[in-house]
């Protein structure tokens, strides 16, 4: 009894693998000549056939999957790197113009004379100048003039300086006091300076009498 079945199931795993190779020659022959040849194989039948197309049908559908995967996971991901790319340096920008005008408001404190920043939105440029004009040299860049130019830096020639308004001027002045006044040497009502890069916006706001600089989006 127990010889028959060992008989049996060696029998059945012969059965087995002889599909298995007759399938793997098939699938070769496939590969080798192409679909419409199999029919002409002897090795394959109509079953393995059917077996061959679907399993090369199901290979075709998981590549198909898979690049629609990646597309679509390379569309979600590319938005928001263009959108932090943005957000950067936007932000990068307005903690820099609002470290320079506190450069320019501590030196008129701590000299005694007025600086002013001025603005160029035509050139997306600004520069710090002393009370007779001149441009100051930079404290870090030694042998450069304190000028900043958004469109010749990497790091911020995706921002636009939108918007300059000290009361209808371009120019900022500090005097001893770190009082902001406007381009015409008058004390400041409102100073804002707006910026944008893509669809973000900050702002940097300068307040009357104190000077105080706060930024906001």
């Amino acid at each position: 009894m127990r010889l028959n079945i060992a008989v049996r199931t060696v029998r059945m795993v012969n059965l087995r693998t002889s599909y298995m190779m007759r399938d793997a020659l098939c699938l070769m022959h496939r590969i080798q000549y192409g679909i419409r040849r199999t029919r002409h194989n002897p090795r394959c039948g109509r079953e393995g056939r059917l077996r061959l197309l679907a399993a090369f049908s199901g290979f075709t559908m998981i590549e198909l999957v898979i690049v629609v995967i990646i597309i679509a996971i390379a569309a979600m991901t590319a938005i928001p790197l263009i959108t932090s790319a943005d957000s950067f340096q936007i932000r990068s920008a307005a903690n820099m113009i609002a470290s320079d005008l506190e450069y320019a408001k501590t030196i008129s404190i701590s000299r005694g004379q007025s600086f002013s920043v001025v603005f160029d939105k035509t050139t997306e440029t600004y520069r710090i100048e002393d009370q007779a004009g001149a441009v100051i040299a930079h404290p870090v860049k030694k042998g450069f003039d304190y000028v900043v130019d958004f469109q010749n830096d990497s790091r911020l020639s995706k921002v636009d300086i939108y918007d300059v308004d000290f009361d209808t001027t371009s120019e900022i002045k500090f005097d001893y006091l770190g009082s902001p006044y406007n381009g015409v040497d008058s004390p400041m009502n409102s100073g804002v300076i707006s910026l944008r890069a893509g669809q973000m916006t900050a702002t940097i706001n300068i307040e009357p009498v104190t000077g105080f600089i706060s930024i906001s989006d």
